[in-house]
């Protein structure tokens, strides 16, 4: 297969996305215990997750959107406390900066640079990753999130956007991640070829249908299996 540019996942793909959701729950917990030690002791950590999930279950129409979806939940835990105004602005500011304190994993930058110099690549995601604050948005030459498209992976519509920014036919893009289901599955239905990032050895799921074109281990064999194509 002829591959003209790349679209490629972030979270999970590029580096373990756990510990950076993690350490911003911890970190806006230690804040609130700072400034609003009521806020607080009312929504701990657990409470704080589960009222997110009740958020997400209840407006399905922000599936795409995570970042509403959180500042929902901290108005509303505020709202229960009887603060009628949160500090939307400074609670995000403390969430999303620990969300994008992300650790690659080893061969993810190597292999970015390699693949960059090369080919166009998409990042394509359903989270709110920020390339600027990560340090890697030079490597990329567009950026299609959920939130600006107004849909997630698996619909197809978020893969045509990334094609018609690149100007290429589907076919002629590998679209590059972890999830069996958003990325591959999405990605052939919406008629790309698909790259299947597995870095645990699993074996493809068969009720998702068609396994992926590749599967990888880590981005370095994904950059070598794309040299060794000499195009």
């Amino acid at each position: 297969m002829r591959i003209r540019a790349l679209t490629l996942d972030l979270d999970d793909t590029l580096w373990p996305v756990l510990p950076a959701l993690e350490r911003a729950d911890r970190d806006l917990d230690a804040y609130l215990r700072q400034h609003y030690p009521d806020v607080a002791r009312a929504w701990p950590i657990p409470a704080m997750r589960a009222l997110r999930a009740e958020v997400a279950a209840e407006r399905t129409d922000l599936a795409h959107d995570f970042t509403t979806q959180r500042h929902l939940t901290m108005q509303r835990a505020f709202t229960a406390c009887g603060i009628a105004e949160a500090p939307l602005e400074a609670l995000w500011e403390v969430y999303f900066s620990a969300r994008n304190s992300v650790e690659l994993y080893p061969d993810s930058l190597p292999a970015l640079q390699r693949i960059a110099g090369r080919w166009p690549v998409v990042s394509l995601t359903n989270g709110n990753a920020d390339l600027d604050r990560i340090g890697i948005r030079g490597h990329f030459t567009h950026h299609v999130c959920a939130r600006d498209e107004g849909v997630a992976k698996p619909d197809a519509r978020i893969f045509e956007a990334a094609a018609e920014r690149l100007g290429l036919r589907p076919e002629e893009i590998l679209h590059v991640g972890d999830d069996p289901e958003l990325d591959v599955v999405g990605a052939r239905d919406a008629g790309l070829r698909t790259a299947w990032i597995n870095r645990h050895g699993h074996p493809w799921p068969g009720l998702l249908g068609t396994a992926p074109d590749l599967d990888l281990r880590d981005m370095s064999a994904l950059a070598d299996w794309l040299e060794a194509q000499g195009e």
